[in-house]
């Protein structure tokens, strides 16, 4: 009897290393990138179609931050400049085509509907400003150390 316990004793044993063996040998997961982001827009699909650039920013009325960054993307109208809100509840089909998966998104689409800049989650005014002008005339934005206490 005793000789029959030490052998299950060992076979478990042996089971163990084993699995740990396999275990610290399997790869990492891949990591999840951020929410996908569309790289072209339908400019058809959103209103001011017939100026240069476009801000969309998608979003949704139970999203506390989407309302802050409504208000940061409504200063960027302009003549040149059309903005607009997507809200999940008024044009789920948008959200929907553009496999828009979490909200706030902004993107900053040319007059071809070119995704030149886009922000996944909140961003500060200044960020969007910048990735705004930086679309409309590459080399504006300062270099990041500017400003910057070394």
């Amino acid at each position: 009897m005793t000789t029959r316990l030490l052998l299950a004793a060992g076979f478990v044993a042996v089971a163990l290393v084993v699995a740990l063996v396999l275990d610290r040998r399997r790869p990492e997961p891949p990591s999840r990138g951020s929410y996908p982001v569309p790289a072209q827009i339908d400019r058809a699909d959103f209103p001011g179609n017939d100026r240069p650039w476009l801000v969309a920013l998608f979003s949704s009325r139970t999203c506390d931050s989407c309302t802050t960054m409504a208000a940061k993307v409504a200063v960027l109208e302009s003549t040149d400049v059309a903005v607009c809100d997507v809200a999940f509840q008024d044009a789920p089909d948008l959200h929907e085509r553009y496999d828009i998966a979490g909200v706030p998104l902004v993107v900053v689409a040319d007059a071809e509907g070119v995704v030149r800049a886009s922000f996944v989650g909140p961003a500060t005014a200044t960020d969007l400003w910048a990735a705004v002008a930086e679309a409309r005339v590459p080399g504006s934005r300062p270099a990041p150390e500017c400003g910057s206490r070394a």
